[in-house]
């Protein structure tokens, strides 16, 4: 089944997907970027929504180069698979896992949840046309599976590029709108759903 496809190819590659998503993450990400002259920093142009858009850039570069054979070559993965896992647990956390954290009703508040779901709901979004990535219920349960793995990767390079400018230009108005219209609202019926699922496991 679909399900059990995602489940091995997790357990397969998705520790060694999070662990180069995380070096990236921090060694690529955060260390990149580069803001324009006489623009001041980040901090003082991008106010309270800062950290969760540095967030998401350092992650954003991480899985738009999570794609690429360059990982392949250097030995570093053996197979595209792990990319693929890497994405899939990257929409699952950003859409559905992270909420089990969060009282129903709340808003997201912390700059990494808001970042994860601003970055996994605006692919959602904007790959809606071609069916990127589907929102699928089974059995009274929602599951996101992607469908277009090449395609997210481009749909996440756009992003990239988008956040890029809005810190390198100081895009106040900008950054305040990606994170509020993706980053901070949580779907009551799918946070709901998340929680009764969550419990069902008596972790």
């Amino acid at each position: 089944s679909l399900n059990e496809t995602y489940a091995q190819r997790s357990r397969k590659y998705g520790m060694l997907a999070d662990n180069l998503q995380t070096d990236m993450h921090e060694v690529i990400g955060h260390a990149s970027g580069k803001i324009n002259d006489g623009v001041g920093t980040s901090a003082e142009t991008l106010k309270n929504y800062d950290a969760c858009l540095e967030e998401a850039r350092a992650d954003l570069v991480a899985l738009y180069f999570l794609m690429d054979p360059k990982l392949i070559e250097l030995g570093v993965m053996d197979s595209m698979d792990v990319a693929r896992a890497g994405y899939d647990d990257y929409i699952r956390i950003g859409l559905m896992v992270q909420l089990s954290r969060v009282e129903l009703g709340e808003d997201l508040q912390e700059a990494h949840m808001r970042n994860r779901q601003l970055v996994a709901a605006w692919a959602v979004d904007k790959g809606r046309d071609k069916n990127v990535i589907e929102k699928v219920s089974n059995q009274g349960k929602t599951y996101f599976v992607i469908r277009d793995y090449e395609a997210l990767h481009g749909l996440w390079g756009d992003l990239l590029r988008e956040i890029q400018r809005i810190k390198s230009e100081g895009d106040y108005a900008a950054g305040k709108a990606l994170v509020e219209t993706y980053g901070v609202k949580i779907e009551h019926e799918l946070h709901e759903e998340v929680l009764k699922r969550y419990a069902s496991l008596k972790i």
